[in-house]
């Protein structure tokens, strides 16, 4: 079962990341609980939202995120998305359409509705840790593995147990995938606007048919490819525009 899986795998990521944390600072601030509590939200919504319609609608619903983080991070914490950054959601929108048109089907309404709101939580979840840049947002990522962990573990009973390759997947996924991703992110978005996180982080299902290509050797479309290579330019383009005026800026000052 997919909440199995989404389960198992925060689970053994909270653990992980108590690990690193050693002794996580919880408390009741809500922007740690909102980046929460939206991160789990996320993700059991996208597994919900795979179950119910295409792959390729859930994805390309899902990351819609950057324009909506665009709109939050401007009301909520008045961080205005730069020229660049309006015109790289442009070309990221048109190449995540191309990257997955060929894949593309009407799909489930209810799907589709779920991965749009999946997407609006993702996007509401970079806000939330942005505005956690001089704490330790990474505390937000440890919480909404254990409630990701405590909605999905019961699936395990409900379906087969996996057996030792499943128990070692399900490690990688909670280690490598998501344990060790979110350290990261949550590095990096002390650093960059919610925006600008959202946009880097589109780069991520671009990178699945390449990991299928490399070990399978099934080869994407064109439509695909030039779709990713439409995405890749512009989150690129985006961001070295945002670091040269801000080494501009500090120059300057």
């Amino acid at each position: 079962n997919p909440l199995a899986i989404a389960g198992g795998r925060s689970l053994i990521a909270s653990i992980f990341l108590f690990i690193i944390l050693k002794r996580p600072k919880i408390t009741r601030n809500p922007a740690q609980w909102g980046a929460a509590v939206c991160n789990a939200a996320t993700m059991i919504l996208f597994v919900a939202a795979n179950k119910l319609t295409t792959s390729a609608n859930a994805i390309l619903l899902q990351y819609g995120a950057p324009v909506f983080a665009a709109i939050f991070g401007w009301i909520i914490i008045s961080e205005k998305p730069t020229w660049e950054q309006w015109t790289a959601l442009f070309f990221v929108i048109s190449g995540m359409v191309l990257f997955f048109f060929e894949s593309l089907g009407p799909g489930s309404v209810f799907g589709n509705v779920l991965a749009i709101i999946s997407g609006i939580l993702f996007a509401l979840f970079s806000v939330f840790m942005r505005m956690q840049k001089d704490g330790s947002p990474l505390e937000s990522f440890f919480l909404a593995h254990l409630i990701t962990a405590a909605v999905g573990i019961p699936f395990v009973f409900k379906g087969p147990f996996p057996g030792l390759a499943g128990l070692a997947a399900l490690g990688g996924l909670g280690i490598f995938q998501i344990g060790i991703a979110s350290i990261l992110f949550s590095y990096g978005i002390k650093h960059v606007t919610a925006v600008q996180s959202m946009l880097t982080s589109v780069i991520e299902p671009l990178m699945n048919p390449v990991w299928v290509f490399v070990f399978t050797g099934e080869k994407p479309g064109c439509l695909a490819v030039a779709g990713g290579i439409i995405i890749i330019m512009a989150v690129l383009g985006s961001s070295l525009i945002t670091l040269r005026r801000r080494l501009s800026e500090e120059d300057i000052s």
